[in-house]
């Protein structure tokens, strides 16, 4: 009897053990190298015109780093210290800005379309320090990097270099952020934004080099994101000084989108499937 009640506490120990588990691991996802993020957040922070830091706790990217001489970033090259991605939209002095700099002194990988990678090695950046040894990529389908999914999207821009690009962005957590670079408004965003479920889309609303807020709120109703958060003004006399006619008329024209207008230095937390 003793050893029939002992084994039944194994047992009952057992399925305690394992059930303690399960439930644990539905609270969370594994993420590269065993890591667990209980949490999945991105943590997005706004530089100024189109930089952005993304803080996944696992991943740390910066995308269009314009440090050095943006006049409302409220950092400077020397503060970064951290930095595992670059995503370069294109190589107009406003986004390329300190790639090069923050790549050597973090070891950061730097991701960018084939000629403006090139144009980036010319400049002195070391080829390792490039996606795929220097070669970049350019648009088209997904590629995976250390548990990063990242898809490379058209832009309707300039650039010296190549072609000018937006990326999608999805996190192992969950999360899709989506950046459009320096765009006008295209019917094909409606095609990404079905592909590719948007959690958040950062977009430009200036004007005159990119859509303006009128455009930008129409581009809410192809993406279908179920956040955005503007960009790309506030710094040149030629673009809007602010974000406000872009939120009312996003608020008219796509009222179940969320907008959130970040100062420089400001961050907002991402949570999937709590997207407010």
């Amino acid at each position: 009897m003793k050893r029939i009640v002992s084994r039944l506490g194994i047992i009952i120990a057992l399925v305690l053990f394992v059930s303690t588990a399960a439930y644990a691991e539905l609270g969370s996802v594994m993420l590269p190298n065993g890591v667990s993020d209980q949490t999945n957040k991105v943590t997005v922070t706004f530089l100024g015109q189109s930089a952005f830091k993304l803080s996944s706790g696992i991943k740390t990217i910066f995308i269009d780093p314009w440090i050095t001489g943006n006049p409302v970033c409220p950092i400077t090259v020397e503060d970064i210290t951290e930095a595992d991605l670059i995503l370069v939209t294109h190589d107009h002095f406003d986004h390329l800005g300190d790639t090069i700099a923050i790549s050597k002194a973090t070891g950061a990988k730097v991701v960018a379309v084939y000629e403006t990678a090139a144009k980036l090695v010319a400049d002195g950046l070391p080829p390792d320090h490039i996606l795929f040894d220097g070669f970049g990529r350019d648009i088209g389908g997904p590629i995976d990097i250390d548990g990063l999914t990242l898809i490379m999207t058209p832009a309707v821009h300039s650039s010296g270099s190549g072609v000018p690009v937006g990326y999608i962005i999805k996190f192992a957590g969950g999360a899709t952020i989506y950046h459009a670079g320096d765009t006008a408004i295209f019917s094909d965003m409606k095609l990404w934004g079905q592909l590719y479920p948007i959690d958040l889309a950062l977009l430009p609303i200036g004007g005159g080099f990119t859509m303006d807020a009128m455009q930008a709120a129409q581009s809410l109703r192809l993406l279908t994101p179920k956040k955005a958060i503007p960009m790309h003004y506030g710094t040149f006399p030629m673009l809007a000084p602010n974000a406000d006619e872009f939120v009312r008329l996003a608020n008219k024209i796509a009222p179940g989108v969320g907008v959130t207008v970040l100062k420089p230095g400001e961050s907002y937390v991402l949570r999937p499937g709590n997207v407010h």
